[in-house]
C-alpha cells in the first residue's frame, strides 16, 4: 500500500482481539497470528494484542516459541481487568517484571482496561492504576457520558467506548458515538473503540463469522477515526453525523498529506496530533479483514 495520510491516521490503530468474539480463537491460534501480522507487509496498522488478566498465565506459554527475547523491544500488551482491578494489577505489576529480565520473553501489559458506569467507579479505579500502566476505562453510551469522561480527565485516564457487538442490539446509535467522541475531545480526553469495527465504512455486514450469521448495520472505523480528527477541527454537529453514517468509498479522497471528505480536509499535521490526544486505537478480533479493505479507499 502506497504511504498516503491513511498511513498517519491508522498507524498502529488495530489492537488484535482475536480471542474475543466473534473470532474466539484459542490461544495458540492467536498468539501465531499475532506474530505473523507483526512480519507482515501490514505490521504498520498493527497495535496490541488484547488479553484478559485471567488468562496472562496461558499467554505466557502461548508465546514462548514465536515472541522476541530482545529487552526494549516487547510485544506490547493490553490487558482487561476482571472484578478484582486491584489483585489483577499486583498480577501484571508481577508478570511484567519476570519479562523485563534478561533471557525473558519480552512482553509487556502496560496498558489496562476496565468497565465503569459510575464517577464513583471511575474515580476508585484510576486511583488504584499504578505510574507504570495506562488506564482505558469503557463508559456506557446509553446516556450521557460527559461525567465519566470528565471524571477521567481528572484523574489521568483515558476512556473507550463500545461500538458494536455480535447482535444488532449491541450497536449503539451515531448519535451516541458522536456524544462520546465530543466529550472527550472537549475534555482533552484520549479514548479508544471496541467491537464492531471490521470495516472501514459503514454499510451492512456479517456480524459473525458462522455460515448462519445475520447481516447488520455497522460502523466503519475509518468514520469514526476522521470524525474524531476533524471535530477537532471544527467540523459541526451535522456533519460529523453525516460522515458517521457515510457508506460511500467515492465521498473520500486520500493523497500523501492529507484525507478528504466532501470538502472537508485533515492534513497529517492534524491526524498525527489527533491520534496523539485524540482517538488511539481499536479493538478488533480480525486484522487482514480491516486491513485487507482498506486498500479500496481513496482510489
Amino acid at each position: 500500500m502506497p504511504d498516503t495520510a491513511l498511513h498517519a491516521l491508522l498507524a498502529g490503530a488495530v489492537d488484535y482481539a482475536g480471542l474475543f468474539p466473534p473470532a474466539g480463537l484459542p490461544m495458540r491460534s492467536a498468539v501465531a497470528a499475532y506474530a505473523e501480522y507483526r512480519a507482515g507487509p501490514d505490521a504498520w496498522a498493527l497495535g496490541r494484542f488484547v488479553v484478559a488478566t485471567a488468562r496472562l498465565a496461558e499467554l505466557e506459554g502461548a508465546a514462548g516459541d514465536v515472541a522476541p527475547k530482545v529487552p526494549g523491544e516487547p510485544w506490547r500488551l493490553t490487558a482487561l481487568l476482571g472484578a478484582n482491578a486491584a489483585e489483577d494489577l499486583r498480577s501484571l505489576g508481577e508478570f511484567n517484571c519476570r519479562h523485563a529480565a534478561p533471557g525473558a520473553v519480552a512482553l509487556s501489559a502496560d496498558v489496562v482496561e476496565v468497565k465503569a458506569e459510575t464517577v464513583q467507579a471511575v474515580e476508585r479505579l484510576l486511583a488504584a492504576v499504578p505510574r507504570w500502566a495506562e488506564a482505558y476505562v469503557e463508559v456506557p453510551l446509553a446516556g450521557d457520558p460527559r461525567p465519566l469522561v470528565d471524571a477521567i480527565a481528572r484523574h489521568g485516564g483515558r476512556a473507550k467506548m463500545r461500538t458494536g457487538g455480535i447482535t444488532q442490539e449491541a450497536f449503539p446509535t451515531a448519535a451516541h458515538i458522536l456524544r462520546f467522541i465530543r466529550a472527550c475531545t472537549d475534555a482533552r480526553v484520549p479514548f479508544k473503540a471496541t467491537a464492531g469495527l471490521h470495516h472501514p465504512l459503514r454499510s451492512e455486514y456479517r456480524l459473525t463469522y458462522e455460515p448462519d450469521s445475520p447481516d447488520g448495520t455497522m460502523f466503519g472505523y475509518l468514520n469514526v477515526f476522521l470524525t474524531a480528527v476533524l471535530l477537532r477541527k471544527g467540523l459541526s454537529e451535522p456533519d460529523a453525523l453525516a460522515l458517521l453514517e457515510e457508506r460511500s468509498p467515492a465521498a473520500f479522497r486520500v493523497s500523501r498529506d492529507a484525507v478528504e471528505w466532501r470538502g472537508h480536509r485533515a492534513d497529517r499535521q492534524a491526524i498525527e496530533a489527533a491520534r496523539r490526544e485524540g482517538i488511539v486505537a481499536f479493538g478488533s478480533c480480525s486484522f487482514t479483514e480491516p486491513v485487507g479493505e482498506l486498500r479500496t479507499i481513496g482510489r
